[in-house]
Parts: structure tokens; sequence; C-alpha cells
């Protein structure tokens, strides 16, 4: 298993789709509102090497209580930029656009952490910042100090995609079970 530390570098384009590998460091959280600040207003931290995390944590008493991923599908659209800016991986669930895929080409990875391990996920973090706080606390973006978070690379940097794999694999197994036409019945 491989462990890697923010800010990432050149070390990801070595990851292939499948691996397992663990993640120290600091990352940010960014979802939908946090993406759109950051395109109008830039970036609240140095972006190269950073690891955005889809994710709006629960904080109380400057704890993380839970940090489960969110559905980063719903920032397909908002991720280009964030890779041009030198973002080098991208945590969440559920996988991410084919555009997002092309995107990630030569300059970052896709990490998926399960969702439903919020509490795992919050026992290896630790607060350190708060940037956009007006956002709101599920929006703002989150400064974590993470240790050791076990994640696999799904989408890697040289197109590999665990979820297109999935897909593709699903659709020809109920394509086989069940008829595509009537008159097969």
């Amino acid at each position: 298993m491989k462990h890697l530390k923010t800010p990432l570098g050149d070390e990801i384009l070595d990851l292939k789709a499948g691996e397992v590998v663990t993640l120290s460091g600091v990352v940010y959280t960014a979802r939908d509102e946090a993406h759109i600040k950051i395109l109008e207003s830039g970036f609240p931290f140095d972006p190269k090497g950073a690891v955005l995390y889809h994710c709006g944590p629960v904080i109380q008493d400057n704890q993380i209580v839970v940090a489960g991923p969110t559905t980063s599908a719903r920032m397909n659209n908002l991720t280009g930029f964030m890779l041009d800016s030198g973002v080098r991986g991208l945590v969440g669930k559920g996988g991410m656009s084919s555009k997002v895929r092309d995107e990630l080409k030569g300059k970052a990875v896709y990490f998926a952490f399960t969702g439903g391990c919020a509490n795992l996920a919050a026992a290896r973090m630790t607060l350190t910042g708060v940037h956009y706080a007006d956002l709101g606390m599920a929006e703002a973006v989150w400064e974590i100090k993470l240790d050791k978070l076990p994640l696999t690379v799904a989408m890697d940097a040289h197109g590999g995609d665990l979820f297109a794999v999935v897909e593709e694999h699903a659709h020809e197994v109920f394509q086989g079970m069940y008829p595509t036409s009537t008159t097969e019945i």
C-alpha cells in the first residue's frame, strides 16, 4: 500500500485505478458553493498539489464530528479550473464524468472514499482552519489534516476509471439477464 502526503506531486502519475492508498496531510473540503466561490473570488489556499475533499463535515466545538464524502458528480462542471490551477487530487464518492476523467489525464487523480464511513473519516482528521465560513457549515472550505485516511484510486491520471469498468460490466451482466425486446420473451 502506498502512503501519500500532501501537497501531492508527480507521484500521483504512478497510481493506477484500483490501488488502495493512505493519504496524510492537509486537504480542503469543497462542495458546489465552495467551487463557485473559489471560481469567483480565488483560492483561499495554494492550489498547487492540493487535494479537495467533496464533503460537508459536521463541526462542533472546533472538532470534526463526521466527515463523509458527498456525491462528486455534482462538481463535474466545476472541476476543470481546479485541476488547471494545480489541484492534484479529488476525494469523494460515486465517481465523476468522462469529461472529468479526461481533465485528470496527466494532472491528477480521483480517490473514492466509501459513503457511510463518516465516523471513520472523522477519526483520522484534525480541523486546522476554515475559509469562506459565510457559506455555512456544509459549504465552507474546511482545512483538515488527515492521518492515513484509506482511499481507493478510482480514476487515475491515465484514463483508468473503476466506475466506468463497473458500469460496463454491469451493462453486460444485465443485458444477458434481461431480454432486450419483447420478441425474445
